[in-house]
């Protein structure tokens, strides 16, 4: 999931004063000059955008990871895409794009919305702080972690499924509820905030760099670029924190898709023992299973966020610069 790292600046001076600091919360305003509601929508439509764009690209990634006891064996990207495609035709790289949807519009919501919140209140003295910069990025990614692991759960299984397996979003949830108790849903919740405090780490880390270079080469026209300097930076950092990361995801399918497709089940929740399954079947070579699918999702999708995530904030800042002007007429 892409995330804010952008250091941006309040609106005027007495945002740092005390005496004004009732008066901004309850006014639900932010960094940008943006309302709290603001965030969210601009946030859901970059999650949703993001995610539609790459969907097919994270179906082969889910596949791999999950190849275990699955009918398609080989790890080949052009393999699994092959398989899918003689199996059930282009629509099978669409199963469980519904669920996705679901789950990424609120999470993404969430996540830059707690983002944006944080970064307020953590960096008053300082807006460059990379610190709290990081610390707001954790804060947003457990919140939107717990909004969206249930549906992801049943995203993963139903890319994995044939219809055969599972006749929808609803039937998922229905029978994962009476089948595997209400619990199976949040059962990658714990490996999920593991797997994104580093890769958030990562990724500030990366794009923070990667931006402050593209501003120095050509700083002249780093206001016209803005969004070309953001998505090229959030694709880089997004691929790098994505190859990283990857053993930690492989965990995260394995867990969510226990019983699937022939999948193996866990007795525990317990990475440790899932960690070790992996590599007693296939080698430490097993816990990079999708690395380079999951690279080629998070690179354009950073980029495809971010951008989608700056124009709908600057739609929303241009629609509250004109009532402010129709105000003060």
């Amino acid at each position: 999931m892409a995330t804010d790292a952008a250091a941006t600046k309040f609106q005027n001076p007495t945002d740092f004063h005390p005496d004004f600091h009732s008066e901004k919360i309850s006014s639900a305003t932010s960094y940008d000059g943006l309302h709290f509601w603001q965030y969210m929508i601009s946030g859901s439509i970059a999650g949703l955008v993001e995610h539609m764009a790459m969907f097919p690209v994270d179906t082969v990634k889910t596949h791999m990871q999950a190849i275990g006891s699955c009918p398609i064996k080989s790890v080949s990207v052009t393999h699994v895409l092959n398989s899918l495609l003689k199996s059930g035709g282009p629509s099978s790289l669409y199963r469980g794009i519904a669920a996705m949807a679901l789950g990424a519009g609120p999470a993404h919501a969430v996540h830059f919305s707690v983002y944006e919140v944080c970064k307020k209140h953590l960096s008053r003295d300082n807006p460059n702080s990379s610190i709290a910069h990081a610390v707001s990025g954790v804060c947003a990614t457990v919140a939107s972690d717990a909004v969206c692991t249930p549906m992801d759960m049943v995203k993963q299984r139903l890319q994995l499924g044939s219809d055969s397996v599972y006749k929808g979003v609803w039937d998922c949830v229905k029978r994962v509820a009476r089948d595997e108790g209400c619990g199976k849903f949040y059962a990658s919740y714990r490996t999920t905030v593991l797997m994104n405090a580093p890769f958030t780490a990562v990724y500030f880390a990366t794009y923070e760099a990667a931006k402050k270079g593209l501003m120095e080469i050509s700083p002249e026209s780093a206001n016209d670029e803005k969004w070309v300097v953001h998505g090229t930076a959030g694709a880089a950092a997004g691929s790098l924190a994505a190859a990283v990361t990857t053993p930690l995801d492989v965990v995260k399918t394995q867990l969510q898709c226990q019983g699937v497709c022939g999948c193996d089940r866990f007795k525990s929740g317990s990475i440790g023992d899932v960690i070790k399954t992996i590599v007693k079947k296939d080698g430490y070579r097993g816990l990079m299973r999708g690395w380079i699918p999951r690279m080629f999702f998070h690179a354009p999708a950073s980029a495809i966020s971010w951008s989608t995530y700056e124009a709908s904030k600057s739609f929303f800042q241009e629609l509250n610069d004109n009532s402010n002007s129709e105000n003060v007429t």
